[in-house]
């Protein structure tokens, strides 16, 4: 293996952002879908495919560098937990001059002063209107693994509750996986409603669960990267060999011994019979199919005959069915 720095920090590239809102002007709109936007409008595009939605242009407010959006139809996504500690939480003030407090609950690091909601407003400032004090500010790095790229996204919410369940969800995540491995989870945006002080406010909140594995399996350790690509083995099912038809019951409902022909051809371009027709499935089939010609025979057989004017008996012609040997391969013309 190479040589890599070791006095920087080794990220994937951030390809987007996962968002539960857009802008229509300056106006911005809460959204119950997820809306995902990129600078790649290839990344954008196939995640239209997957969720739908119409791809658009989009500039952000506050930029003039234009992206990609798609307002998605999808509620909730499959994303994976990547290696290390995907989750950042700050408490932060932000205004059109950049970032103005940033603060881990306790302190204010930029002033490296005590926490100045809390000091101003209590235990329950976050009841405050939005900026008078900080927002809870939670940055969640994913990969989403049916898009394109080996990048990440970079999932963002303002919510006070999906705070403090993804802290607690990726925490207990960390502590089965020391950070090691992927893990599969499904990101779903959930309807919520509080009541307070006589006034229902209804929000979303952004839900990470696990997604195809037990909280046994998710804590036992670093799971595969294989089953954490495919924890259902849905994929892996659908690779192995279809169930093979009951060639045996379309040979009983065959009108003739050429449409048990037909079959035991249709097997053989399956690969499931010998093409020397060696195998008991062939031996069986042939035995239908002499059958077959027996009924066949016998269906043609005209009743006991009388006799003419001069009473004789017309003679009686009897038609054998060729034997069924079939075959070389199945034989009539050998060209399939």
């Amino acid at each position: 293996m190479g040589s890599r720095l070791l006095n920087i920090q080794r990220r994937a590239a951030e390809h987007g952002r996962l968002r539960t809102g857009y802008t229509q002007g300056n106006r911005p709109v809460r959204s119950a879908t997820w809306v995902v936007t990129s600078h790649s409008e290839e990344h954008v595009r196939a995640a239209a495919e997957l969720w739908g939605g119409e791809v658009e242009q989009w500039t952000p407010l506050n930029s003039n560098i234009t992206q990609w959006r798609v307002i998605t139809k999808a509620s909730s996504i499959e994303a994976l937990i990547t290696p290390g500690d995907p989750l950042n939480q700050y408490n932060e003030m932000w205004s059109a001059g950049g970032c103005q407090r940033r603060c881990d609950g306790e302190t204010e690091l930029l002033s490296r002063q005590a926490c100045l909601c809390a000091r101003q407003f209590g235990e329950d400032w976050h009841t405050q209107p939005k900026g008078r004090v900080c927002s809870a500010t939670s940055r969640f790095n994913v990969m989403l693994p049916d898009l394109s790229g080996m990048g990440m996204w970079r999932a963002e919410t303002h919510s006070f509750y999906a705070a403090s369940e993804w802290g607690g969800m990726v925490d207990m995540v960390l502590a089965g996986t020391d950070g090691k491995g992927f893990v599969p989870v499904t990101l779903r945006i959930e309807p919520r409603q509080v009541v307070r002080e006589g006034n229902t406010k209804k929000f979303p909140v952004v839900v990470v669960e696990l997604r195809g594995v037990t909280p046994r399996q998710a804590l036992a350790g670093p799971m595969s990267t294989a089953m954490a690509l495919d924890p259902s083995g849905t994929r892996a099912v659908a690779a192995i060999e279809a169930p093979r038809p009951d060639y045996l019951a379309m040979a009983e409902g065959a009108l003739t011994s050429d449409d048990v022909r037909d079959i035991w051809m249709q097997a053989q371009d399956a690969k499931h019979v010998h093409f020397r027709g060696e195998d008991e499935l062939s031996k069986q089939l042939m035995t239908i199919a002499a059958r077959k010609d027996q009924e066949a025979t016998a269906a043609r057989k005209p009743g006991p005959a009388e006799p003419d004017e001069d009473g004789a008996y017309p003679a009686e012609v009897v038609d054998e069915p060729p034997p069924t040997t079939w075959p070389a391969v199945a034989q009539v013309g050998s060209g399939k």
